[in-house]
């Protein structure tokens, strides 16, 4: 591999560690624990990994450990860190036992049903410390949910003499890792499952997982994007930059850059389902922001949009939802294309059927293309920002006629995705992604499975940082998924009582009207602590008493 010459300064980077993973590790447990609803039918359902305690390490006495093999698996979308969860995990097995092994599977949880490994050597580790990017391995979006799967997986870990698998994903790949876990430890096949907490869409966070890793580099990465959008539209004062940022149904990133750049308009979904917000409502608040900036002579700013935004319009949402059941049947799946919507429109109900037939035909199209794994639709690939632009630009010219609006109106548009998935972790991510992996060492050694490694605290210094592991079936609920009801774990989304949202709604009028613009610039990774090693605005306000 040919690196760079950051590359090969961060390598010599040393991840901070919490002081409970920094020498020999004791486990404290705590009480036990139920799911967040749906106890009964989650308890049925995970008989063997339920109730489990929560887990804290904490400084303890000298052990001698066995050596044991582990298999590692990235599973999902990338997000900045990845690497460093795998470095830790490998740094704290070999600490244990330098006999131990680890072995990466290729691409994803496809390459435990497939075979498809290698064995991760420290030659291999060194390359990939500190970077972003899931390339040591690969990353994949197979779904870990049949018996044949599980019975496929459980050859190769045997043949490999495998103790644990670490599966290193965001909520539904979790959610998979505990139904692997649950399936081992029925058939007491002696195999540990470990989950981490990975996606950048920072909707993987609870009571006890203050974020999920790769959120801080990611939103560092487009805010510093966005401050760049927001001084050339400070200089050339001609253009509305309209910008959506990834983050699925959760309005995280959307709400994280806001606080970071203080945009003229941030659009977050949670608030516009909260309120029974329409589409034009939306396209009415904007436009409103771009008259009152042309009455001061501002014919500029910038608008955020969360990627998932179609989702939470409730007229939306039930179109999106009623679609969902209807691509999920034998009959919807085996649909061409070209007789998908004649087809649709004969079956939708006649509110849904009205909502569909007033969408602009590409619109209504990206609503109906293929889902994701997990039964989601594509929101990334649905343009909203171009769609909310041509509405906006739409409604300023009629209010032109009417004498409203005496103001110039230009779109741009952007879509902030996959620029920030592999970025180079922040310091943050880096520390965070390391102490996760090295108590995912620390679970598998003290013979837990079911669990998801965390660590806490993250506001203050490294070193007061809290590391342990969580129950993953805490976390879970049923929820309908591809029609049928699912276990799976609850999805965060943006509280609109919790401090984050407060404190952009307290001040998102004066950023409307005034340039009140901010420009974060790149991650920095070598200087002030106050520079390089601050967490997101988000968990900062969060955790403020």
């Amino acid at each position: 591999m040919e690196k760079s010459a950051l590359q090969i300064a961060r390598a010599a980077y040393q991840p901070k560690l919490p002081k409970g993973l920094q020498g020999n590790v004791s486990v404290k447990e705590g009480a036990p624990t139920q799911s967040v609803a749906d106890q009964e039918e989650i308890k049925k359902l995970f008989p063997n990994t339920y109730g489990m305690p929560l887990i804290e390490f904490v400084p303890g006495e000298a052990q001698s450990y066995a050596p044991f093999n582990v298999g590692v698996i990235l599973s999902g979308g990338q997000a900045p860190g990845g690497h460093n969860v795998i470095c830790g995990l490998f740094d704290g097995i070999k600490r244990l036992n330098p006999e131990s092994k680890l072995y990466g599977f290729i691409l994803g949880p496809g390459g435990l049903v497939d075979h498809k490994y290698i064995e991760l050597t420290a030659d291999i580790i060194d390359q990939y410390r500190n970077t972003g990017g899931f390339d040591m391995i690969g990353s994949g979006r197979t779904k870990l949910e049949k018996e044949e799967q599980f019975e496929k997986g459980l050859e190769i870990i045997k043949e490999l003499g495998i103790k644990a698998i670490v599966i290193i994903g965001g909520d539904d790949s979790n959610t998979n890792a505990c139904v692997l876990a649950e399936y081992y430890a029925a058939k007491k096949c002696g195999v540990q499952v470990i989950g981490c907490p990975k996606t950048i869409d920072g909707d993987l966070k609870n009571e006890q997982i203050e974020t999920s890793f790769g959120f801080d580099t990611a939103c560092k990465t487009y805010a510093e994007v966005i401050g760049n959008i927001q001084r050339d539209a400070n200089s050339a004062r001609k253009y509305w930059h309209f910008i959506k940022l990834m983050g699925r149904s959760a309005s995280h990133i959307a709400l994280e850059c806001a606080l970071q750049c203080q945009p003229n308009v941030c659009i977050v979904s949670e608030e516009v389902e909260a309120k029974n917000q329409t589409l034009d409502d939306i396209v009415t608040y904007i436009a409103q922001v771009v008259a009152d900036r042309a009455a001061d002579g501002n014919n500029f700013g910038t608008v955020l949009i969360p990627e998932g935004l179609i989702e939470f319009i409730p007229a939306m949402k039930a179109l999106i939802a009623e679609l969902n059941d209807l691509l999920a049947t034998p009959e919807g799946t085996a649909l061409a294309k070209d007789q998908q919507r004649e087809w649709i429109l004969n079956k939708l109900s006649a509110a849904n059927k009205a909502v569909y037939e007033s969408l602009p035909l590409g619109v209504a199209a990206q609503l109906t293309m293929e889902r994701d794994p997990h039964g989601n639709v594509q929101v990334s690939l649905i343009e909203t920002e171009k769609l909310l632009s041509e509405m906006v630009a739409n409604k300023l010219a009629a209010w032109k006629k009417e004498g409203k609006f005496n103001g110039k109106f230009s779109a741009l548009h952007h879509f902030f995705g996959y620029e920030g998935r592999c970025a180079a972790p922040s310091n943050y991510d880096a520390d965070y992604c390391y102490a996760l992996g090295t108590s995912a060492a620390m679970l598998m050694a003290n013979g837990k499975t079911g669990y998801m490694a965390i660590v806490k605290n993250t506001t203050a210094p490294a070193a007061e940082w809290i590391a342990g592991g969580v129950p993953i079936t805490m976390m879970m609920n049923m929820e309908k998924r591809n029609g049928e009801m699912k276990p799976v774990i609850k999805k965060a989304l943006v509280r609109l009582d919790g401090a984050p949202f407060k404190e952009f709604a307290s001040r998102r009028n004066q950023w409307a009207r005034e340039t009140c613009f901010v420009y974060p610039g790149p991650i920095q990774y070598f200087g002030p602590t106050e520079v390089c090693d601050q967490a997101t605005k988000t968990l900062q306000l969060e955790q403020t008493k």
